[in-house]
């Protein structure tokens, strides 16, 4: 069921992600497709149907897969996506339909600086208006 929240990951820099997003369907089942801010991802997989951790993995096209930042999440099936977590911050990930939003479609990735220099997310510039 839906509740109200914040919903945060915390990965440290560089961090290889894996994401199975299952349209498993409590109400009936709806094609989301869901977009990541902030990084590209590559869509290794998909099917129609509940994800079978056992048996899909092995299906995965980890050659030349798709480069994408959304992907549709079939209706009543699954995608999986891998991206690697070097762009500090906090990261939007949501479903483009907005009304999925409102009903909690939505999630966020932070980020963690990593140890170089170049892998700090950099402060805010001196001008930025104040709130």
């Amino acid at each position: 069921m839906v509740s109200n929240g914040t919903k945060v990951m915390v990965l440290p820099f560089n961090t290889s992600v894996e994401l199975i997003m299952q349209d498993t369907s409590i109400l009936g089942a709806e094609s989301h497709p869901l977009h990541l801010h902030g990084f590209n991802f590559f869509v290794v997989g998909q099917g129609f149907g509940n994800f079978d951790p056992n048996k899909d993995p092995k299906n995965f096209n980890l050659i030349d897969p798709v480069e994408r930042n959304t992907v549709g999440v079939p209706s009543g099936g699954w995608v999986a996506i891998r991206f690697l977590a070097d762009n500090p911050g906090v990261w939007f990930m949501h479903c483009h339909l907005e009304v999925h939003t409102s009903w909690g479609l939505k999630m966020a990735w932070l980020v963690l600086d990593g140890k170089l220099p170049t892998q700090k997310l950099l402060p805010p510039p001196a001008d930025l208006p104040k709130c």
